[in-house]
C-alpha cells in the first residue's frame, strides 16, 4: 500500500515538474497564440495608442500590417517546409533573402514617413529601437541561460 502511494506521489511531481514552462516563461512568442488578423488588431491597437494615430493613418497603417503579417506567415511556412525536406539555403540565397528584407524595410520606412507626421515618425523610430534592443537582450539571455543548463547538465551526466 505505501508502495502504491509512493508511486503515485513520484508521478504527480513527474508530471507536475513537466507541465511547468521552461525558464519561467509561458510560451515562446505569446502572439503566436493568436490567429495573423488578431495579431495585426493588437499591433494596429498599440500603434493607435502609442502614436496617436488618426483614421486615415489607421486605415493606412492596417493595410501595411495585414502585408507583413501575409509576407510573414508565407516566410514562416516557406522555411517549415525547407526544414522538414532538410534543404538549407545557399550563401548566395541567404544573401538575397537579406537584401529582399532590407529592401522591404526601407520601403516600409519610406511608406511610414509618408503616413505619419513629423513627430509621430521619430516615435515610431525610436520605438523600433526600442523593440530592436530589448529582442537582442532577450536572444542574449536565451543563449546565455540555455549554455549555462547544457554545461550543468554535463557536470551532473
Amino acid at each position: 500500500m505505501s508502495k502504491n502511494l509512493l508511486i503515485l506521489a513520484l508521478l504527480l511531481v513527474g508530471t507536475t515538474m513537466l507541465a511547468q514552462p521552461k525558464n519561467g516563461r509561458p510560451h515562446r512568442n505569446q502572439m503566436d497564440q493568436f490567429t495573423p488578423e488578431q495579431q495585426s488588431q493588437l499591433i494596429l491597437k498599440k500603434m493607435t495608442l502609442e502614436l496617436d494615430l488618426n483614421d486615415s493613418q489607421q486605415k493606412e497603417m492596417s493595410a501595411i500590417i495585414s502585408e507583413k503579417m501575409t509576407k510573414k506567415e508565407a516566410h514562416k511556412a516557406e522555411m517549415k517546409a525547407n526544414k522538414e525536406k532538410g534543404v538549407k539555403p545557399s550563401n548566395d540565397e541567404r544573401f538575397a533573402m537579406k537584401m529582399k528584407m532590407l529592401d522591404e524595410q526601407i520601403a516600409t520606412k519610406k511608406r511610414m514617413e509618408k503616413i505619419l507626421n513629423a513627430k509621430q515618425f521619430e516615435k515610431w523610430t525610436s520605438m523600433k529601437e526600442d523593440f530592436k534592443e530589448n529582442r537582442q537582450e532577450r536572444f542574449k539571455e536565451n543563449r546565455h541561460g540555455n549554455r549555462q543548463g547544457r554545461n550543468q547538465e554535463k557536470r551532473q551526466g
